[in-house]
């Protein structure tokens, strides 16, 4: 499975990382690589639980658009 994960920078410097997908699954790591990381562990645990409680795993369609500022 796939999901699109959103990668900000706080104002610590710290990278959090979230599922829109997902509500909720949140994670962060001191680099990119690091919350990317911890965000699939995240994720896994998140579809594990659906799981376990029979419930569906969500889908979403993520399209990038491209604007003009």
């Amino acid at each position: 499975m796939r999901f699109a994960v959103v990668l900000e920078q706080d104002k610590e410097g710290y990278i959090v990382a979230s599922c829109p997908t997902l509500p909720g699954c949140h994670s962060q790591g001191r680099t990119k690589e690091e919350a990317v990381a911890n965000i699939t562990e995240a994720i896994q645990g998140y579809i594990e639980s659906l799981r376990k409680h029979g419930e569906p795993i969500p889908k979403m369609d993520v399209e990038e658009v491209e604007v003009t500022a």
